[in-house]
């Protein structure tokens, strides 16, 4: 099948290059010059684990196409996917002007029939804003019969296995309010689904609906557990136990169940924000959303509340070790990332901070800039020495066991404060460890 992708970030990227695995040709158009010669040279804009083989195996196969020719794209795909940013607007709502010009873009274009589909999360009632824009637009251009349909077929990518992900789907939801444009999308799913069929479709808004609920009940669990984490420690009790204890119960489960500094990335913190703004135009609260950002916001902070309480509020003349600086592990991706909240506090407070994250740095330029008193460096060794304490943020592989012996021979103090509750507090005690955790008490 040809399939044209609007959108070469996570979503358009991811989506693009699978589709192609499967045999089809695929064309992706991106009107950022700097991200298509990126793409051209062979190289990724992005870090997704698994993503730059299959890109370059199908680009070199003529199944995968990179573009800004918008005409070129549009006439290419008989499926034209929209897979570009919806970023939060000031009041809270998805921005959807990228949305509403690639299908403008689209309409101005075809000559025959599209059938537009919306991969990017947007609000409930967008694909019949989509549909009601390319209406009049081919009204405009004297071609009131020229057929077209207009689906939603939300993303369920997580960054850092976004591959695996969309090649071994859970689930495949699709929107649809006609047989013929199930049917097609059922027909591109298909390859990805050979054991079991997991295709779910339903009506667009439904569709449109899931993706935010799903992301929002998630955001929820983080926010539960971070709530219930802060409560333990003054009871005495260990969170890791508790969320063991709870996630064996089958009507709960283990998924998301962790306390630590927070969520961050693209997209739970816009969408549940998008979702409270939606349920007020509806004139609905949704109180729990409300309560789940409120809990979120404050646990960015609860990392830096403990530095401040051993060491004090001044913290000129304080160094300290930073481990992890994307928001989650396997990506680079520093958008609402918890470590931004905590370096930016702990500088306000006159610390220095020396960071390092083992495929972030380049972002975190971006995102933190040139800050005085604070350092970026390549190697997790080189930010602990003269440091007052360790402080991890991101729960990389490479930190889950390091030399013990070499962090408490280096660091000024042996002081840990671990925002992913990797080790047992036992064991640090017994190592020779100061060891402030999230939800675990002192033994």
């Amino acid at each position: 099948m040809k399939i044209t992708v609007v959108g070469t970030g996570y979503v358009g990227l991811v989506t693009g290059a699978c589709l192609a695995e499967m045999g089809n040709h695929v064309v992706c158009l991106d009107l950022d010059p700097g991200r298509i010669a990126t793409l051209l040279r062979g190289e990724l804009p992005i870090h997704e684990p698994g993503l730059l083989d299959i890109v370059l195996h199908n680009t070199r196969s003529g199944r995968l196409a990179f573009t800004r020719d918008v005409d070129h794209a549009v006439a290419h795909g008989r499926v034209q996917f929209i897979a570009v940013g919806t970023p939060a607007d000031e009041d809270g709502s998805a921005d959807l002007q990228h949305v509403l010009a690639a299908a403008r873009a689209i309409a101005e274009r075809m000559q025959e029939p599209r059938l537009i589909v919306n991969k990017s999360t947007v609000p409930v009632g967008t694909a019949d804003r989509v549909r009601e824009l390319v209406a009049q637009v081919l009204r405009a251009r004297g071609l009131p019969t020229l057929a077209f349909s207009v689906a939603s077929n939300p993303e369920f990518l997580k960054e850092g296995s976004a591959v695996q992900d969309f090649m071994r789907p859970d689930r495949v939801v699709v929107g649809a309010d006609d047989p013929q444009t199930a049917q097609t999308l059922h027909q591109l799913y298909a390859p990805f689904m050979r054991n079991v069929d997991r295709l779910i479709v339903m009506n667009v808004r439904s569709a449109e609906f899931t993706k935010y609920a799903a992301n929002a009940m998630l955001a929820t669990r983080i926010s539960f557990m971070n709530e219930l984490a802060l409560l333990a420690e003054k009871l005495g009790a260990d969170i890791e136990q508790v969320r063991t204890g709870i996630g064996t119960d089958p009507r709960i489960g283990t998924h998301f169940l962790y306390a630590g500094t927070g969520y961050g990335g693209s997209c739970f913190p816009k969408d549940v924000q998008a979702l409270v703004h939606t349920a007020r135009e509806a004139g609905q609260e949704l109180s729990i959303l409300q309560a789940v950002q409120a809990v979120n916001e404050r646990q960015k902070q609860v990392l830096v509340d403990k530095i401040v309480a051993r060491f004090g509020a001044d913290l000129r003349g304080r160094r300290f070790a930073l481990w992890g600086l994307a928001f989650k592990p396997g990506t680079d991706d520093m958008r609402e990332a918890p470590s931004r909240t905590i370096i930016e506090r702990l500088l306000a407070l006159g610390a220095e901070v020396a960071t390092y994250d083992p495929v972030a740095l380049a972002q975190a330029r971006i995102a933190l800039g040139e800050r005085t008193g604070l350092r970026l460096l390549d190697q997790a060794h080189a930010v602990l020495e003269g440091a007052d304490a360790l402080v991890i943020v991101t729960e990389w592989k490479e930190f889950r066991s390091p030399d013990f012996a070499y962090l408490a021979a280096t660091l000024r103090q042996p002081v840990i404060f671990d925002g992913r509750n990797l080790f047992e507090p036992a064991d640090m005690h017994a190592l020779g460890f100061e060891y402030h955790a999230i939800g675990r008490s002192a033994p």
